[in-house]
C-alpha cells in the first residue's frame, strides 16, 4: 500500500522549492496534496508539474498572515477531498539577514508573523478536520535554530524557528488525545533553489568556482553530499504517514550528518 494512500495533505507554501517537492511526493505516495501559497501562478505551475492530470492536487493562494485565507485553503481540502489528515508547513520568511547589533525588529516582528504565528495559525484552521481521525502536523523548522552556521548570520529566522519548534512539544501535549501528532524537520544546507543561488552568488563575489564554495559547505557533513529539498521532503511525508504513528514531539535532522545530537 502507497504510504499516504486516500490521504489528504494540505501544504503551504508552495514555489519552485521544498514546497513542491512536498506536494510531489505526497502525490508520489498516493496522497492527494491541497497547495498553498500567496502567489497563484507558482501554485497553478507546481500542481500542473506535480500532478499533470489534476485528480491529486487542488490549490488557492493562502497568505499564512491572514486567518481567513487559511480558513478557506482548510475549506477547500474538505471541500475537493473530504477530509484533512495532514499538514505540512513549508511557507517562511527567510530573507532576512543580520544580528542582533544591527537588528530591525520592526523586521523580526514581520518574519515571526509569518514563521510562528502563520504556521500556527494555518494549524489551527485544519483542527477541526484533523480531530476527525486523527492526523499529523510537520513543521518544517532550520538546523539555524539549534547551531547557528557561520556562513551567514540570520538571528530572525532561526528565532522564530526556535520558537515553532518550542511550540511544537506544547502541541503534541495538546493535541495528543486527538491522535493528532506534532513534528519538526530541521533541514542545515539543503540543495534546491537558495542554496543553488548562494552558492553562485558567493563564488560570483569571490571570483572563485561554485564547486570551491559548495566544497566549503560539503567539508562539514559526515556524507558527502548535501541533503536535498527532495531529501527533506521525503522526511515531512514520513511524519505526515501512519508508519510515525507513534513518533510526536519529536525534532528529525536532515542535513548529512553536519550537526549530531
Amino acid at each position: 500500500m502507497s504510504l499516504l494512500a486516500g490521504k489528504a495533505v494540505v501544504v503551504s507554501g508552495v514555489g519552485a522549492g521544498l514546497g513542491r517537492q512536498v506536494a510531489a511526493a505526497v502525490v508520489r505516495d498516493g496522497g492527494n496534496a491541497v497547495l498553498g501559497a500567496r502567489t497563484e501562478a507558482n501554485l497553478a505551475e507546481s500542481a500542473a508539474d506535480v500532478d499533470p492530470g489534476g485528480a491529486h492536487t487542488a490549490y488557492r493562494a493562502a497568505d499564512v498572515t491572514d486567518e481567513a485565507q487559511c480558513a478557506a485553503l482548510a475549506a477547500l481540502a474538505r471541500e475537493r477531498f473530504g477530509r484533512i489528515d495532514a499538514v505540512v508547513h513549508v511557507a517562511a520568511l527567510d530573507r532576512h539577514f543580520g544580528g542582533l547589533e544591527d537588528a530591525d525588529f520592526a523586521a523580526w516582528q514581520a518574519v515571526l508573523d509569518v514563521n510562528l504565528l502563520g504556521t500556527l495559525r494555518m494549524t489551527r484552521a485544519c483542527l477541526p478536520a484533523l480531530k476527525e481521525r486523527g492526523g499529523s502536523v510537520v513543521f518544517i523548522g532550520t538546523q539555524s535554530s539549534v547551531a547557528a552556521p557561520t556562513q551567514v548570520r540570520q538571528a530572525a529566522y532561526a528565532a522564530s524557528k526556535g520558537a515553532l519548534t518550542s511550540a511544537m512539544y506544547s502541541l503534541a501535549r495538546e493535541l495528543g488525545p486527538y491522535r493528532i501528532r506534532v513534528n519538526t524537520v530541521l533541514p542545515g544546507w539543503m540543495w534546491g533553489p537558495p542554496v543553488r543561488a548562494f552558492v553562485r552568488s558567493t563564488a560570483r563575489a569571490e571570483g572563485v568556482p561554485d564547486d570551491e564554495v559548495l566544497a566549503r559547505l560539503t567539508e562539514r557533513t559526515a556524507l558527502p553530499d548535501l541533503a536535498t529539498d527532495g531529501d527533506v521532503a521525503d522526511a515531512a511525508v514520513f511524519l505526515a504517514s501512519d508508519r510515525a504513528r507513534a513518533i510526536t514531539g519529536q525534532s528529525l535532522l536532515v542535513n548529512a550528518g553536519e550537526l549530531m545530537r
